[in-house]
């Protein structure tokens, strides 16, 4: 069998999972175990065409000496490939998700690599504390749009870090009807269209977490662009990548001392826009229903 009709098969299995299989569950680990148990085997293969930006984000995390790494939404562990020799700096790599077919495969990953600093965890990234306790690094990819609290996960990831820590995040999203300025705004139809077909699959690109990540943390740098999904080559979806560091002492945020730097897809464009003053989240959510499309 050729590896373009083994991929091929991968493929539409997937694409029947994603289109028609139905999700059923009482909880959210049952729902994902629900959707991922017939595709964890061929995940990467597939989302490696549809899930843009990830070794961009995984590239531009700077690691400390004897660091300690949460991922949270790990899935399959592929991100610890990306980081190739470089997880050799690292003490330590949690590969936490609460979807057990997908991590079955990270530990498989892992053992099979031989890493010795890399953990499979099956939990809630919501409520996980390693044993260290405060940790340097936190990423999230293509996990925040799939948990139901998000806003839950990214408070708890500021608790994890130790101040100066990072934290990495690249996902789906849309941008609000009104962006703060030197930020994307998106069509209509992209505001509209991309929550309806991705929320089939319990998927929820969200206004609000770009405002909310620049609220909480040191913004270091941030990308948007358009990926295109597989055997859709017209379609462009939209994705961020942020890198964000937890400021250190009792501010909550200090853009001053880290202007950000945007970065586009296609030709490159940067651009400082003036810092924005510090925000609670209900202020941020708030604006997003004020900034909802009118029908």
């Amino acid at each position: 069998m050729s590896m373009s009709h083994h991929t091929g098969n991968n493929d539409l299995r997937i694409l029947w999972h994603l289109l028609f299989k139905r999700v059923r569950g009482r909880s959210h680990a049952d729902r994902l175990n629900s959707f991922y148990e017939g595709q964890a085997r061929d995940y990467d293969s597939f989302r490696s065409r549809l899930l843009h930006g990830r070794k961009a984000m995984i590239d531009r995390v700077e690691i400390p000496d004897r660091g300690v790494w949460v991922d949270i939404g790990a899935g399959t562990g592929e991100n610890a490939e990306y980081l190739a020799h470089r997880r050799t700096q690292l003490k330590t790599m949690y590969l936490v998700d609460l979807c057990r077919p997908l991590l079955q495969v990270a530990e498989e990953r892992i053992a099979s690599q031989g890493w010795k600093n890399t953990h499979a965890v099956l939990a809630d990234g919501t409520r996980f504390v390693p044993p260290e306790e405060q940790v340097d690094i936190v990423s999230f990819s293509y996990s925040l749009t799939m948990i139901p609290d998000w806003f839950r996960a990214l408070d708890h990831a500021w608790s994890l870090l130790r101040p100066g820590g990072q934290i990495a995040v690249v996902d789906f999203y849309i941008s609000r009807k009104y962006p703060e300025e030197g930020l994307r705004r998106h069509g209509w139809m992209t505001r509209n269209l991309v929550p309806l077909w991705f929320g089939n699959d319990n998927v929820q690109p969200s206004p609000d977490h770009l405002p909310y990540l620049r609220s909480r943390f040191e913004t270091i740098s941030i990308e948007e662009g358009k990926g295109a999904m597989p055997y859709a080559p017209l379609i462009r979806v939209p994705y961020y990548v942020f890198i964000g560091r937890k400021p250190i002492g009792d501010a909550t945020r200090q853009n001053e001392a880290f202007p950000l730097t945007l970065r586009t897809s296609g030709p490159t464009d940067f651009r400082e826009p003036p810092a924005l003053p510090a925000r609670s989240f209900h202020r941020s959510f708030q604006e997003s229903l004020n900034d909802a499309p009118t029908l």
